[in-house]
């Protein structure tokens, strides 16, 4: 028998290095090169090993453990089906790449500002509805309303952003793109959980007892997240103009002006690759808010089911 406890990440998630490396694996861009057939087999080798609690013959910790982050990354946490592969974390470094990289390359012209915005915003909620939880799904209404606000956000923010810049040196105009992500970001993720802001996250006590649904927590949960998910975009989006501007300004393209492309997508991808699961891991994935900042209501449940509780965790999602 295997002591080996599946339902759990493998590294300590009270430390941010084991955070890091939880993420580093659950969002390896490796991952989505997998064909159907091993996707298959780490679902059943997962399956058998946590109904028999045997390790599978030429097994070890390690290829177990790897069957299971390639399970993480294809399959559904809640519903148990196999995610649309552009929705998976796993893609998220490939996609953002190539996303981001337009971005802040073709960033000149109105029509240029309005296809690389409409694009980021479209993979979002694409990203969205893949991750979405099965105990509270997001309804088209609420998917369609979110998509339009970030869309229009962001759009808005780019273009007015744009018409101040004009006149200033290029770095400025450089830089728009990541503060329209940073609105759209605002916006957009709110929206999608605004049935937590409505009705509440569930909290527990640290022992695991279900004290009820806090609003409160929910507003700390997606703030937590809207924060991470900002310091994603911050390195690829603001390093990358920078050092190009300094590339630019030092005649590093003139022979080649093409070149700048491939060198800005270059930095970028570089930056997505780690920002991504590093950013993940800046906060706890059960989150934790002090008894004495939740509803009075749940306060009297916490005294009553475990008194000597000073906080309660939740679930803040990513």
């Amino acid at each position: 028998m295997s002591n080996i406890d599946l339902d759990k990440p493998r590294y300590d998630q009270s430390t941010y290095t084991g955070r890091a490396k939880h993420f580093l694996r659950l969002t390896n861009p490796l991952n989505v090169f997998a064909s159907d057939k091993d996707l298959d087999e780490a679902k059943k080798i997962v399956n058998e090993y946590r109904r028999s609690r045997r390790m599978p013959s030429g097994y070890d910790a390690d290829k177990l453990w790897e069957k299971k982050y390639l399970y993480d990354s294809a399959f559904h946490p809640d519903t148990g089906e196999k995610m649309f592969v552009l929705g998976r974390m796993s893609a998220q470094a490939p996609m953002n790449t190539l996303i981001t990289g337009g971005m802040i390359t073709f960033y000149k012209t109105t029509p240029a500002t309005v296809f690389w915005q409409w694009l980021n915003q479209t993979f979002n909620a694409l990203v969205n509805y893949t991750n979405r939880s099965g105990d509270a799904p997001i309804s088209t209404t609420q998917l369609l309303a979110s998509y339009c606000a970030a869309c229009g956000g962001a759009l808005s923010t780019a273009l007015f952003l744009n018409s101040k810049v004009k006149n200033m040196p290029p770095i400025f105009a450089r830089l728009v793109p990541f503060a329209a992500v940073c609105g759209a970001n605002f916006i957009n993720i709110p929206m999608m959980r605004s049935n937590e802001l409505m009705g509440g996250t569930p909290v527990f006590t640290p022992a695991g007892d279900r004290i009820g649904e806090s609003k409160r927590a929910a507003q700390l949960g997606i703030m937590l997240v809207c924060i991470s998910r900002t310091c994603m975009a911050l390195p690829g989006m603001t390093l990358t103009p920078i050092l190009t501007n300094i590339a630019t300004k030092r005649g590093m393209f003139c022979k080649s002006p093409m070149m700048v492309i491939p060198f800005q997508l270059g930095l970028v991808g570089l930056c997505v690759v780690f920002a991504t699961p590093l950013c993940c891991a800046l906060f706890e994935q059960q989150a934790s808010i002090g008894v004495d900042k939740i509803e009075p209501e749940l306060q009297n449940v916490v005294k009553r089911k475990c008194p000597s509780c000073k906080v309660v965790v939740f679930n803040k999602g990513l």
